[in-house]
């Protein structure tokens, strides 16, 4: 099966399950933010944290599917916004620069083109992921991000002492799980063979069952498929299982 032949995505789910994400990712931050973590039972506040981690990932795959064009196919101004919002809320990333890192990606996987890749044959799992984050982050998002933090903090500083905490635990601490999740489950797992070990695009996929596959990553570690077809979004990717080589 070709991509030329691949159905279209369904945009209004797609739309429909990005509004889901944003507006739980909303809602978490709304509530958790004021709590004061202190009295919060540790198992509610690692679930939290959880839950957290998993929405905040969500939010960065939205983005990913707008490089994509997936959002709105037919209206790519408006589409690219909305990713472009995805991905402030995510970690003040400039949606322009992380999409054609990502396209490069695409168009030239495991080469030194590609920002992604690991920076030398062999290298371990943290210098790769050192450079996989230098290639995304710049000063001027840093200096967005702490600022948000900054701003999140005054405003959960009425409800006590413990807001730079509650930043801490709701917004970076699943940040940076998120960046894990991104990189182990998108990245280094299904990208980590020799090039005579892989496809064209040099991505494997993870034998993950459905669910584990959705919570880990959103599906990104059906590494295979979404190099495969990569005009479906994050959900379709457990259907295009079927195609992939025994």
């Amino acid at each position: 099966m070709s991509l030329a032949t691949a159905p279209a995505p369904a945009t209004g789910k797609g739309l429909l399950l990005a509004g889901g994400l944003l507006l739980a990712w909303i809602l978490s931050l709304v509530l958790l933010l004021p709590a004061d973590p202190a009295h919060l039972p540790l198992p509610l506040l690692l679930l939290a944290v959880v839950i957290r981690s998993v929405l905040h990932t969500g939010l960065f795959i939205v983005g990913h599917d707008a490089m994509h064009g997936l959002l709105l196919p037919g209206r790519p101004r408006l589409n690219h916004q909305l990713g472009q919002w995805a991905l402030w809320l995510y970690a003040g990333l400039p949606y322009g620069a992380c999409r054609i890192n990502h396209l490069r990606h695409h168009q030239a996987p495991g080469s030194v083109s590609d920002p992604d890749h690991q920076p030398l044959a062999g290298s371990g799992a943290l210098r790769w992921y050192i450079h996989f984050m230098a290639s995304y982050l710049s000063t001027g998002q840093m200096l967005r991000l702490l600022g948000g933090w900054t701003l999140l903090a005054l405003l959960a500083a009425p409800s006590g002492a413990m807001a730079p905490v509650s930043v801490l635990l709701v917004c970076t601490l699943p940040l940076l799980i998120s960046s894990l999740q991104l990189f182990v489950f998108g990245t280094y797992l299904p990208h980590r063979q020799a090039e005579a070990e892989g496809p064209r695009h040099l991505a494997r996929s993870l034998e993950l069952p459905v669910w584990l596959s959705l919570l880990a990553c959103f599906h990104f570690g059906y590494h295979w498929e979404h190099h495969e077809f990569p005009g479906k979004a994050w959900f379709q990717l457990p259907e295009m299982r079927r195609f992939r080589p025994s």
